[in-house]
């Protein structure tokens, strides 16, 4: 018996039928509204050439360019900054030390609990307040840091638990002191199952990015609608946004693809199995037990 048979009943051929047609309904569906989607940008002009020449100009190109860096440099300081924030504060609130584990459980609530945007009003504006001048970079990626990190210290820490507490008990059973334990045991087991939720989270964090617009942050979307508030070409917001959302699907999609290709690469670890020895031999190490 499988293991969805398990799960699950099977369907039947009804049950079979009417999947596929909710199938085919939905792309049906789903096609049907790209399609009228479409037909509005056109009966609204957004795919006049008018609007969209100002792309084929090297210095438009350079506008783009600058402010995918400045993304990629804001998602990439940020991601390592929360990887660290979360791998520390995850460590605390896994501690048996209760002085480590309630201050890091109320950080990581409380970050978790105030929206991204909020944490980089208060990033940029109340150092102002003292006349403190802080970089739009850093007041941007403050707010990542402490939103994303604290996400990720709950998947870290819910990645360790999901391990089977055998695994714990064995380490100890050696001698293994529990850093020893979480270091050379857990965390390699748990990092395959984490995988796909930190890539998830990190792709949420690049697409966070977008909020720098906030505080005039010069990354994609706000160059972008510097690009598409020219009047000369006829203020070409769609087409602009239309391009600026291509590139981000393509930056996350090839995240995907690269965390895909790192779990099948840990996937592929060298298996052992029992050797099955012939009857004779079978036969003369029982004797050898008696």
């Amino acid at each position: 018996m499988s293991q969805a048979s398990v799960l699950y009943d099977l369907p039947g051929p009804r049950a079979r039928r009417r999947n596929a047609i909710l199938g085919v309904a939905s792309i049906v569906g789903i096609v049907a509204l790209l399609a009228w989607v479409g037909w509005k940008f056109y009966d609204t002009g957004q795919f006049e050439a008018r609007k969209w020449e100002q792309f084929q100009y090297a210095a438009v190109q350079r506008e783009l360019l600058t402010g995918l860096l400045a993304t990629l440099k804001a998602a990439g300081i940020a991601a390592v900054l929360a990887l660290l924030f979360g791998a520390v504060f995850a460590s605390a609130r896994l501690s048996d030390k209760w002085l480590l584990r309630a201050p890091a459980t109320f950080v990581v609530e409380l970050f978790r609990a105030i929206p991204l945007l909020i944490l980089i009003f208060f990033g940029y504006y109340v150092p102002l307040q003292y006349g403190w001048s802080i970089d739009k970079l850093w007041a941007l990626v403050i707010g990542l840091v402490l939103y994303n990190g604290s996400v990720l210290a709950e998947i870290f820490r819910a990645g360790i638990n999901a391990v089977p507490y055998g695994q714990t008990e064995g380490g100890y059973a050696i001698g293994l002191h529990k850093s020893q334990v979480l270091r050379l045991i857990l965390l390699p087991q748990a990092f395959r199952s984490m995988l796909p939720a930190i890539v998830s989270q990190l792709v949420v964090l690049l697409k966070d990015t977008a909020l720098g617009f906030i505080i005039t942050y010069p990354e994609l979307l706000f160059v972008g609608k510097q690009i598409g508030g020219r009047l000369a070409f006829g203020l070409p917001y769609v087409p602009t946004y239309l391009v600026v959302a291509a590139i981000y699907i393509t930056i996350c999609g090839l995240l995907s693809i690269f965390a895909w290709w790192l779990q099948r690469r840990m996937g592929r670890l060298p298996r052992t199995a029992a050797k099955v020895l012939p009857a004779q031999d079978a036969g003369a190490d029982a004797s050898r037990m008696v």
